[in-house]
């Protein structure tokens, strides 16, 4: 199985991971967790741990984390590696709700990793975006 799991400080992963159920439905291939305010490294760590669990040693990874390196990245990429999962993960820092939902949504159609990582990627760049409000200062006084 290919799964998604999103980690963060605070509670951006499980408002992400909220949010993102709104418009692909409750998967059970979507999982979250976060560093809560007080929370040591060590409880995220078995936090994240009892979150995968279940995964199998042939199980494929998106992890998707709000900042590289952050406590979250870097606990989450450890215990991955300590149950053997870590070749098998496409990690991605930067989360946003694009990259979110295309993962979920995209995820099992891409048999090349390269593939999938470049798509979600370009979806979650093209999620940065700058909207300008036009003028009202254009208008002639009348």
């Amino acid at each position: 199985m290919k799964y998604v799991v999103m980690v963060s400080h605070g509670e951006f992963a499980p408002g992400l991971h909220s949010a993102v159920k709104m418009m692909t439905g409750d998967r059970e291939d979507v999982l979250s967790t976060s560093l809560k305010d007080g929370m040591s490294a060590d409880e995220f760590a078995s936090n994240f741990a009892e979150l995968i669990k279940d995964f199998k040693e042939d199980d494929q990874v998106i992890l998707l984390a709000d900042i590289l390196s952050g406590s979250p990245f870097t606990n989450a990429l450890n215990v991955l590696d300590q149950r053997g999962l870590l070749q098998n993960t496409l990690v991605i820092a930067g989360m946003n709700m694009p990259l979110a939902i295309t993962a979920v949504l995209m995820k099992d159609n891409f048999d090349n990793v390269q593939d999938l990582k470049d798509t979600l990627l370009s979806e979650g760049r093209t999620g940065l975006t700058d909207f300008t409000v036009a003028s009202d200062d254009d208008d002639e006084d009348l």
